[in-house]
């Protein structure tokens, strides 16, 4: 048996294909140990594929959050921002981060449902049936334990039933040889009481050998049974199940693998995607952008005229003159001293409405028209008009533009035809408003002919619905449609001027460059009027025709706001034609028909400065007067 043993054992480390119930049949507690040990592994296993699987989440959440929090956020002035090529690319970059933080959700998912679950599951499996399999093998042990103990128990008996008989043999014979006994019936009678004695006990000998023989035949039968057939079928199912435990282990770690590899053509994709949008990069694009962002349309200051101070030298002093020069002379203090004055005096100057003037009850004017041009909706007021006419007047004094600016951020300068911007900025706030318009008008119109489609359908099959009910969205849709439209109409009209104005702009700019290279060394005598188109607080005069004319009276203007002792010179009268209130700070009353003095024409903000008498006067609606202008007067001017 050893011999066939040991055969066996070489056999097995030459072709890899051994048996554990042939080469270890008396291993019965090591291999309970070894696949106690392999489950426990295969659990160690799972829980690090677990970890791992939660790490994966953690990372993807993580990255989830971070090109969450850098996302271009809705409503906000990063949106700006995102026109540049840098800007795009960085966003690109996010959302692709985004897909790559998704890949390891799906390695986690994948980790999770392909191992985690299967190996949980099989591990219950296997542990109950090792549990079966040892069960059996002790079983198979308590069964040849027992027989073996059958076999010593008769093995004793039979040894103590042969003692017992060699004893009564033993009396037997020294009875019948002892000489000292001398009556005849004593003898005879112990004689024959100890040879059956004798007798009696060898069967019990020989009843017990048999029994002995018995039992060892069976325990021979039982051992080679279970050392031969039961342990070895046991043992080769305990072979079975922990060979596929190790191979669940390899086909686990394979997986563990494959999981990966799986996602990394879509992370290579995504790296790609990040690759190509650091690409997409251009530097001269976001140069032109921008151009395109703060260009404002403006022209660039021409030459500052010469002011001849020694003509004043050649006339004659006289009385008048030197009155109008001390005259002169104080205005011009006044006006370089008028950051100076007291907050009251400034103050006062923001006296006119900061609203825009109510509609005329009827008006033929087209103002009165709801599809004519509209008030803005916070004007401009007497301060940053003054301003402006002092910066058109002093060219030397570009710095109090930030002073006046930063004052009508303050007040507030946004207006519906977005007038209040540079022309090539309100020419794209324009395009793009316009470009909104035409999508909500589409929109409208797909709704539109949805509902038309729809009531056909009813009309054809009333059970479907009523026809009647799709009336009051189609009229609803339609009077959207009419608005839109009208809107649409309204800033075509506003880009096409502007449009216009910049195309004149741009030959004037052609025209005068011309002239000022084929006049050079003569100092140009129009060329002051483009320096000065932006206005302090953003905004630009459009005609520069009138910007010569408005000069001169804009400094007088100027002037005479911070004059404490002149009033401002009437420049025409005006009829009242409809009745105003004046509920506001800065505003008049008056009455239907009434005559007032105009000291102050309108300058675009919808008002028109009158006067009652000396101590009352005040801002009414231009459009609920009539003027008559004194062209003659001093600073009669036309705004509009």
């Amino acid at each position: 048996m050893h011999s066939n043993r040991g055969l066996s054992r070489r056999n097995c480390l030459e072709t890899m294909n051994c048996s554990w119930g042939t080469e270890l049949w008396d291993q019965f507690d090591n291999l309970e140990k070894h696949t106690q040990w392999g489950i426990e592994f295969l659990e160690r296993y799972t829980k690090f594929v677990k970890e791992r699987s939660e790490i994966e989440l953690s990372y993807a959440k993580q990255i989830r959050n971070l090109s969450k929090k850098y996302q271009l956020k809705k409503n906000s002035k990063e949106e700006e921002e995102y026109k540049y090529t840098s800007c795009r690319a960085f966003l690109m970059t996010l959302n692709e981060l985004n897909d790559y933080a998704g890949q390891h959700e799906v390695i986690a998912e994948n980790l999770s449902s392909q191992i985690i679950t299967e190996l949980t599951r099989y591990t219950q499996e296997l542990k109950a049936e090792r549990k079966s399999h040892f069960h059996d093998g002790r079983r198979a042990q308590q069964h040849i334990e027992n027989s073996w103990k059958q076999l010593e128990s008769s093995k004793r008996r039979f040894e103590r039933d042969c003692k017992e008989a060699d004893r009564a043999q033993h009396y037997f014979d020294k009875m019948d040889a002892d000489i000292n006994v001398t009556k005849a019936d004593v003898e005879k009678r112990c004689s024959l009481k100890a040879k059956q004695q004798a007798q009696i006990r060898h069967q019990i000998a020989e009843d017990s050998k048999n029994e002995y023989l018995t039992y060892l035949q069976k325990f021979n039968k039982d051992q080679h049974e279970h050392y031969y057939t039961l342990i070895p079928h046991i043992f080769q199912r305990i072979q079975e199940m922990e060979e596929r435990r190790v191979g669940r282990v390899r086909e686990s770690m394979r997986v563990y693998t494959e999981v990966e590899r799986k996602v990394l053509p879509i992370v290579s994709k995504c790296l790609d995607g990040m690759t190509k949008a650091a690409e997409s990069i251009e530097p001269k694009m976001d140069s032109k952008q921008v151009v395109e962002s703060y260009k404002s349309g403006f022209e660039p200051p021409g030459d500052v005229d010469f002011e001849d101070y020694s003509v004043s030298m050649k006339r004659a002093v006289s009385e008048s003159s030197f009155l109008n020069a001390r005259g002169e002379s104080r205005r011009r203090s006044r006006s370089k001293l008028w950051p100076l004055l007291k907050k009251n005096k400034l103050m006062s100057l923001l006296a006119s409405p900061r609203q825009p003037p109510p509609p005329p009850p009827t008006s033929p004017s087209p103002d009165g028209l709801p599809n004519g041009p509209q008030s803005p909706q916070q004007p401009k007021e007497p301060l940053s008009q003054r301003l402006n006419d002092f910066m058109s007047t002093k060219h030397k004094m570009h710095c109090l533009r930030s002073l006046k600016r930063g004052l009508s951020l303050k007040l507030g300068t946004g207006q519906e035809d977005y007038s209040h911007l540079p022309p090539e900025q309100r020419r794209k706030k324009l395009q793009a408003k316009l470009n909104d318009i035409n999508k909500d008008i589409q929109k409208e119109m797909d709704q539109r002919d949805a509902l038309t489609k729809m009531k056909d359908v009813y009309i054809k099959n009333p059970h479907l619905g009523d026809p009647d009910s799709i009336d009051p969205r189609l009229e609803e849709i339609t009077q959207s449609l009419e608005k839109l439209q009208l809107e649409a109409q309204k800033f075509e009209g506003w880009l096409t001027d502007v449009e216009r104005k910049l195309l004149e702009k741009g030959s004037e700019s052609q025209r005068r460059q011309n002239s000022h290279f084929d006049s050079q060394g003569n100092t140009p005598l129009t060329n002051n009027y483009g320096q000065n188109r932006e206005s302090p607080d953003g905004s630009y005069t459009e005609d520069p025709s009138t910007e010569t004319m408005q000069l001169k009276s804009r400094s007088t203007e100027f002037d005479d706001e911070f004059d404490d002792e002149e009033p401002l010179p009437t420049i025409g009268t005006c009829k009242a034609l409809y009745p105003f209130e004046g509920h506001n700070e800065g505003t008049i009353s008056m009455a239907e028909g009434e005559m007032l003095y105009v000291i102050e024409e309108d300058k675009g903000d919808g008002w028109t400065r009158v006067r009652r008498n000396e101590d009352e006067e005040g801002y009414v609606p231009t459009s609920y007067i009539k003027l008559f202008l004194d062209m003659n007067a001093k600073g009669a001017m036309t705004y509009i």
